[in-house]
């Protein structure tokens, strides 16, 4: 417990799924939480179930107008940062649309590149930045392609990045989760009927079984985030049930 005393945490897409998870662990661990989303709403119901320890920022991972007032708004400095907002949006690659495309690149990478450049002069030196990536930047999934590659790229950018920021010590690792029942199945852009027909699919290929939970994944967001990790970086943890491992 509370190995989080006294810190400083930011966590993108935080009001739901994996984020929310992370960010009642991380309370629980004794840091300050801050949380962003683009639903002021939801924003707000998920402060008030988290408790006075968590506020939160109204910032569109996809807006980089929005991205460079971030840092002006947090306005004190960060000790973990988890780069947690994506989005997937999956089609047949010859149905895959410019607008689709895009909208995968934007928020996954282009965003996550832009927020950590915001937010950059407020990270603490020894500062823990995470990734939450995807196993899909490491197996072939129909329907994936770009996706998957916006994935991949969070992934160069945690090497790249721990090489660059090693005179402020600042650790980037990544996160690369398997199938997690989050929300975003429901944010695919399909029928529920094809989403729950994918998810049996999907889970048949699981060795373990079953989908993994948000808790699960904020325990490795946790290792990276306290001194646990301390001689760590530019790595990548998979937790995937065994997926893409076995």
């Amino acid at each position: 417990m509370n190995k989080l005393q006294g810190k400083v945490a930011l966590i993108t897409g935080g009001n739901s799924g994996i984020g929310y998870a992370t960010a009642e662990l991380f309370l629980a661990e004794g840091a300050e939480v801050i949380i962003t989303g683009r639903n002021a709403a939801a924003l707000q119901e998920a402060v008030r179930q988290l408790g006075p320890q968590a506020s939160s920022l109204v910032s569109n991972a996809d807006d980089i107008s929005q991205l460079r007032t971030l840092a002006g708004q947090v306005g004190r400095p960060i000790d973990v940062l988890f780069i947690n907002a994506g989005v997937g949006l999956f089609a047949p690659f010859e149905q895959m649309t410019e607008a689709d495309f895009d909208a995968n690149m934007d928020i996954n990478f282009k965003g996550a590149f832009f927020t950590i450049q915001s937010l950059l002069p407020l990270l603490n030196d020894g500062a823990s930045v995470i990734l939450n990536t995807s196993i899909n930047a490491h197996i072939g999934m129909a329907g994936a392609s770009a996706y998957a590659a916006s994935k991949a790229a969070l992934l160069t950018l945690a090497r790249n990045l721990s090489q660059e920021l090693l005179p402020r010590r600042i650790r980037v690792n990544a996160i690369s989760p398997g199938p997690v029942a989050t929300p975003l199945f429901g944010k695919m852009g399909l029928p529920e009927e094809a989403v729950q027909q994918i998810a049996a699919g999907i889970q048949a290929q699981i060795p373990l079984g079953r989908f993994g939970q948000p808790e699960e994944i904020a325990k490795a967001a946790l290792f990276f985030a306290a001194d646990d990790s301390s001689f760590v970086l530019g790595a990548e943890l998979i937790v995937d049930g065994g997926m893409a491992t076995l």
